[in-house]
This record gives structure tokens, C-alpha cells and sequence, in this order.
């Protein structure tokens, strides 16, 4: 299939440019592999983003989106809170430790790259972080009203101690290639949580 029967051109460059992004970075990947990579000319590139940085920011605003979805569903499901938060960190220790390269976090890839680059990308990795740790926060309020966690007194303070420890986790496993550091943010997340 050409590029010009895709129903969704803009979305298929932003899909395409998905695992090239985690694999080598934001800077590292030329227009040129990019266009390549997904089969389009050029001007197709120009006319659906200004620059390879307005790509940027629509790639991780697309990342976050998809993200957010995915918390809602895990964060939204049955169960106690505690249950949902646990389903939610059993996800990110399954994702950052999977074989496939899809699933790991952009955030952890590309955010120390494209913080210092370009103003409208490290704006799009704070409202999308922001977004995540508002969920987390909610749920462990909502854990202290069902008492399936302890009532907290700082709900928001809680929740981005938790994104900080299994971000820098991530970012530590890929540095060692050892999965240990997302098992100790798992055993502090369960301390902290009062989970034993």
C-alpha cells in the first residue's frame, strides 16, 4: 500500500517514527531515514508538520495520548484502588523489561535529549507528565476512601515521588541492562504504599 491510499498519512509518520525515536534518539534520526522509514515524500512530511520539531512535540503529544488512555483503562478498572495503582506499576515494570522496543517509555528516552533542545517538546513532556502523576495522584485518594491504602497527606507530592523513582528506575535499567532497579521501585512503591 503507497502512502497515499493510508487514511491517516499523519499517523502513519508518527507510527513509523515511534520505534526509530526509542531506538536512537530524537537528533540521531534524519528527516531523510524518517521519510524513508515511512515511505513518504518530503512535502507529505511539510504538510502535516512545520518542522522536524513541531513532529517532535505531535509525536510525544501522540505518545501521551496513548498513554493516558492506557492509565485510564488500567487506573479505571475493578478492584480496590491499591489493586488498579499495582495493575498500573505491574504494567510499567512489564513494559521497560519486554524484549520489544514499542513498549518502552519515551519519556525515558527522550526527555534529558529534547528538554534542552526545544522549548515546545520539553513543554509537551511536562503536560504529559503532569497528566500521569494527576491519575496516580487521584487513585491513591481514592485508595484512602475505600482503605485500600493509607491515607496520605499529600496525595500529589506521593504520586510525583513515585513517577520520579520509576523513571529514574528505567532510566538505570537501561544504563545497566539489568532489570533490578525497576524491582527496587517496586518493593519501595509497595513499602511506601504500606502493601508489605
Amino acid at each position: 500500500m503507497t502512502t497515499a491510499h493510508l487514511p491517516d498519512v499523519r499517523r502513519h509518520i508518527l507510527d513509523v517514527a515511534h520505534p526509530l525515536l526509542l531506538a536512537k534518539g530524537f537528533t540521531a534520526v534524519g528527516l531523510a531515514e524518517l521519510l524513508a522509514a515511512a515511505r513518504v515524500p518530503k512535502g507529505s512530511f511539510y504538510h502535516y508538520f512545520a518542522s522536524k520539531e513541531a513532529f517532535g512535540e505531535a509525536m510525544l503529544e501522540t505518545y501521551f495520548d496513548e498513554c493516558h488512555a492506557k492509565i485510564d483503562g488500567l487506573l479505571g478498572g475493578s478492584g480496590t484502588a491499591a489493586e488498579r495503582l499495582m495493575a498500573y506499576f505491574d504494567d510499567w515494570l512489564t513494559s521497560q523489561t519486554d524484549e520489544h522496543a514499542q513498549s518502552r517509555c519515551l519519556v525515558v528516552k527522550l526527555g534529558a535529549e529534547v528538554s534542552d533542545l526545544s522549548e515546545p517538546m520539553r513543554a509537551a513532556l511536562d503536560r504529559g507528565t503532569r497528566a500521569v502523576t494527576a491519575r496516580l495522584a487521584a487513585t491513591l485518594a481514592a485508595g484512602a476512601q475505600d482503605g485500600s491504602l493509607p491515607t496520605l497527606p499529600d496525595p500529589a507530592g506521593t504520586a510525583t515521588a513515585l513517577y520520579q523513582n520509576w523513571l529514574g528506575a528505567s532510566l538505570l535499567a537501561k544504563i545497566l541492562r539489568d532489570r533490578a532497579p525497576l524491582d527496587t521501585a517496586m518493593a519501595q512503591t509497595r513499602t511506601l504504599l504500606g502493601l508489605g
